[in-house]
């Protein structure tokens, strides 16, 4: 299924740096990689096609017109091969190598050590790249985020290359995400320009380094907002929201749940207790990445490791975090 990880000969189509993650799959390295290490050692080293399609009519193959299946390379001719994806003849493939080549032409170095996770869902109709950059950003006293690109890219028509601003911060290694419609990333669509489009990457760096000094003074405005019991309740009924009660019983036990944990991780999230961060809108927003990143027992939410990676990332963990930055947007009306 596409929103798990890749596994092929028992191995995960995963590569990552420091600490095993949560699901305990994938191949850890000391260090971050290169871009050829990061390919090879996640499983990344091959390469899509485009076949026509054809349908039947029960006796002939009839090719339909101006559809294409997306295959893999290494796979064509294999009993077991299926199409990734069904897409048009306008459409334009982005190899795993050139989705690397897009941060080499930023960073302007094909051998910087900068890729942390690298890996692939389903039979590799998504793949995702997380890369950081140098510097950091300072919140609240010795609050830091280190900065992170993360680039998605699918090989099945679902969605067009994505390079999101993902900080990270240090002290809990929460990620937060920031939403593309929040201004945090760019998209490239997968047309006859897109590598036109992947050699202004050079050009790119700046204003993704623009973007992140945006989040930095949106995170210290947080940080200064201080909350109380009301402020706290009003803010995660926001982002976790009951739905109708007849109809959703269950769903809303689920959201009550949530927004206990989130209060409790709220007072005693990581790094929430630290000078200038303590009761503030920083700590409540961290708390609800907590709570989306580690915070719920994997029986609870009933995910495998890597579902709940897909859903960190790109699914309704993603969407949690994007809305619990919006609100708290929304909140610096708070601030004293």
């Amino acid at each position: 299924m596409a929103h798990e990880l890749f596994m092929e000969k028992g191995r995960a189509s995963m590569m990552y740096t420091g600490e095993v993650p949560w699901h305990g799959l994938g191949t850890r390295l000391d260090r971050p990689a290169t871009a050829a290490e990061a390919i090879k050692e996640a499983n990344l080293d091959w390469r899509v096609t485009k076949l026509p399609l054809f349908g039947t009519n029960g006796v002939l193959g009839v090719q339909v017109k101006g559809k294409y299946a997306v295959v893999r390379e290494d796979q064509i001719g294999q009993q077991d091969a299926a199409a990734l994806g069904i897409v048009s003849d306008g459409y334009t493939l982005l190899q795993n190598e050139d989705a690397f080549s897009f941060f080499d032409l930023m960073v302007k170095d094909k051998e910087a050590r900068i890729y942390h996770t690298a890996g692939a869902l389903g039979n590799g109709e998504r793949i995702w790249i997380l890369a950081k950059l140098p510097g950091y950003l300072r919140v609240a006293g010795d609050d830091i985020a280190n900065k992170f690109l993360l680039l998605s890219n699918s090989h099945d028509g679902s969605s067009s290359v994505r390079l999101m601003v993902t900080p990270i911060r240090v002290v809990c290694n929460n990620t937060l995400n920031i939403a593309l419609e929040d201004k945090g990333g760019a998209v490239i669509h997968h047309t006859k320009q897109l590598f036109d489009n992947l050699q202004k990457a050079g050009d790119m760096l700046a204003s993704m380094n623009a973007r992140f000094t945006d989040v930095e003074t949106t995170y210290r405005e947080m940080a200064s907002v201080q909350m109380n019991t009301e402020r706290l309740n009003v803010y995660l009924s926001k982002v976790f929201p009951e739905k109708s009660k007849t109809k959703h019983d269950n769903e809303n036990s689920k959201v009550l749940r949530d927004r206990k944990l989130a209060e409790h991780l709220f007072a005693e999230g990581k790094g929430n207790n630290m000078p200038g961060v303590k009761g503030t809108l920083w700590a409540a927003y961290n708390g609800v990445t907590e709570l989306v990143d580690y915070g719920v027992p994997k029986a609870a939410i009933n995910l495998s490791g890597s579902r709940r990676l897909n859903s960190i990332w790109f699914g309704e963990g993603a969407s949690i975090k994007s809305r619990a930055y919006k609100i708290a947007l929304e909140r610096k009306s708070w601030l004293n």
